[in-house]
């Protein structure tokens, strides 16, 4: 069984191309007939970045304590890895539900689509980082070596929530009800990680809670796009959160390679 689950690394790399093909076309279709199309994928991240701002900078006046810089740059640095996670997951738990035709061909390999509904929430991320990028500009701040982490972070995020979209797109073909779920805990999940707030001052108190926070991996990538716009830390300077982070995710990772293969000979009959 092992060797199964690490054959699917391998079954990706083989389809590369085919991976690459798909998620472009599943990008390009997902606003297909409307009037403004893939510029919706956009406009309404943009607009929950505006209403969070507003809310919070302006109306809470919220602000970003020892750190000393403008609010909004804090704000976008962590819900930017945010928007990736969330629309990866979502994407990935519905892969083998919207693909339902090519899961019931039998020479398709199906353990490509979580990985294409992934990339494609891979594209909007790339123009949004593009777009802290030179907000943080606007404001004085110019890209540096650290930038580079980038990189790294969003591998981070690719990695953990394929893990993730493995287990949940296996499940959810037997339990519909999941999708709903999960909608739920990404709601909580975006307050518990933390992005609208600075866990470092309000729970300053609260060592034990801020440590319990910390076992969500999505802590250390959001903390990882803050330490690259805002901290100047690299990631190997906390060494042991990065050890900690790949021990969950490639155990992620294992389990949701595990139910994947096992449930996959039943995945056509289903749906």
């Amino acid at each position: 069984m092992m060797k199964s689950i690490l054959s699917l690394p391998a079954e990706i790399i083989r389809s590369r191309r085919l991976i690459a093909k798909l998620s472009w076309n599943d990008f390009k279709t997902r606003y297909a007939g409307s009037y403004l199309g893939i510029i919706w994928a956009f406009i309404q991240p943009v607009i929950t970045i505006l209403v969070y701002w507003f809310v919070f900078s302006v109306g809470f006046r919220a602000g970003t304590g020892n750190l000393q810089i403008p609010f909004v740059l804090y704000l976008v640095a962590g819900i930017v890895p945010w928007f990736f996670f969330q629309d990866s997951l979502i994407g990935g738990t519905a892969s083998l539900l919207e693909y339902n035709y090519l899961v019931k061909k039998v020479v398709f390999n199906i353990s490509v689509l979580p990985v294409v509904k992934i990339l494609s929430a891979a594209f909007v991320h790339c123009f949004f980082v593009l777009f802290t990028i030179i907000l943080y500009m606007a404001y004085g701040r110019f890209p540096d070596f650290y930038y580079l982490q980038i990189i790294y972070y969003s591998g981070c995020t690719f990695v953990l929530v394929l893990g993730f979209s493995y287990f949940t797109c296996a499940v959810v073909v037997f339990f519909r009800d999941l999708s709903q779920i999960i909608s739920i805990l990404l709601q909580v999940g975006i307050w518990l990680t933390p992005i609208m707030w600075v866990a470092e001052d309000a729970l300053a108190e609260h060592e034990l809670l801020r440590k319990i926070l910390k076992l969500n991996p999505m802590y250390y990538i959001v903390s990882g796009y803050r330490d690259t716009f805002i901290k100047k830390v690299w990631f190997f300077e906390r060494a042991e959160w990065t050890l900690y982070f790949w021990i969950v995710t490639i155990l992620c990772f294992l389990i949701g390679g595990t139910v994947f293969k096992r449930l996959r000979i039943h995945f056509a009959d289903v749906l």
